[in-house]
């Protein structure tokens, strides 16, 4: 992770270097959610939000630069640090109730996307002056994310990934597809208050540690064995109520569902600041922001 906030920091001060109205520089705030294996209601897996957890909603925030190569199109490189979590206790599916495993994931999330506005206004109240606006995005990119999920064992948050609890060895750094809409607010041509949603497609089903089965024998070490089947610390209450979805439950048979990667989605109020550059060549073509003679106005709707 060092080398990556060493990349996200040089990028930062090259933009502040080399802006010209190009760039903005900003904060996200949020919220973050997970979907995959632990979720869902009565039924069993069902596709996007309609098996996410409110109740397991978490926080995000970040830290992004922005650039703009076109009128309409602008690049993005973001760092977010976000939690994503999910317990089977809030299930009333038997299935996923009685498998009784719960986890916690703090994940490092680098993407760069490229943003395209589909609607822009930069006269909001019509005053003919241009110093606040309004732009909707679409974007979509490519990211990678650190994952590192635990469980709460005893009161305690154990690491799963050096476990393999099914056997299967898994990568800390991942590949994901970030995309989604956002829009924000420009105030005073260099403030800029906004909203986004983002959902990352990844390329693992392991965010949780559930994907597939049990391991076919119980592991020899005690504590993975112990965390890997969780369903007996129910009881003989659990065994009496739905015996047959507790005992389903066991060394070899089916954990989680392999046929669907894991993703994630945030939703973060965002703050940036457009940074004003002072080059002799954007001083001698747009004067209008540097002091010297007006620019045309048809010009100024150009620059934000």
């Amino acid at each position: 992770m060092k080398h990556v906030l060493l990349i996200f920091l040089f990028l930062l001060t090259f933009g502040t270097l080399k802006s010209q109205w190009l760039w903005d520089y900003g904060v996200a705030i949020g919220a973050s959610n997970y979907l995959g294996d632990i979720g869902g209601k009565e039924k069993t897996r069902r596709d996007f939000v309609a098996d996410m957890k409110l109740a397991k909603t978490r926080w995000n925030v970040g830290g992004f630069v922005r650039y703009k190569w076109l009128p309409r199109v602008s690049f993005r490189l973001a760092l977010d640090y976000l939690r994503l979590e999910g317990n089977d206790k809030l299930s009333s599916n038997p299935g996923r109730r009685y498998r009784n495993f719960n986890f916690r994931n703090d994940v490092f999330d680098l993407g760069g996307t490229a943003h395209f506005f589909f609607y822009e206004n930069n006269d909001l109240g019509n005053n003919y002056r241009y110093k606040n606006g309004f732009r909707a995005y679409i974007f979509a990119g490519v990211g990678a994310f650190y994952t590192n999920p635990k469980t709460n064992y005893n009161g305690e948050w154990v690491r799963l990934r050096p476990l393999e609890t099914e056997g299967v060895p898994y990568k800390s750094v991942v590949l994901n597809l970030p995309s989604g809409f956002g829009f924000y607010f420009t105030f005073d041509k260099k403030h800029r208050l906004g909203y986004e949603f983002n959902w990352r497609k990844t390329f693992t089903d392991y965010i949780d540690d559930i994907s597939g089965n049990y391991p076919d024998s119980p592991p020899a070490d005690n504590l993975t064995r112990d965390i890997v089947l969780r369903t007996p610390e129910l009881g003989q209450a659990g065994l009496e109520e739905n015996r047959g979805a507790y005992l389903s439950h066991t060394w070899g048979n089916k954990r989680g569902d392999k046929t669907n990667k894991d993703s994630y989605i945030t939703m973060s109020l965002t703050y940036s600041y457009v940074i004003r550059g002072k080059s002799s060549f954007y001083r001698t073509r747009y004067g209008g922001f540097f002091g010297g003679k007006k620019r045309k106005v048809r010009k100024i709707r150009a620059k934000f």
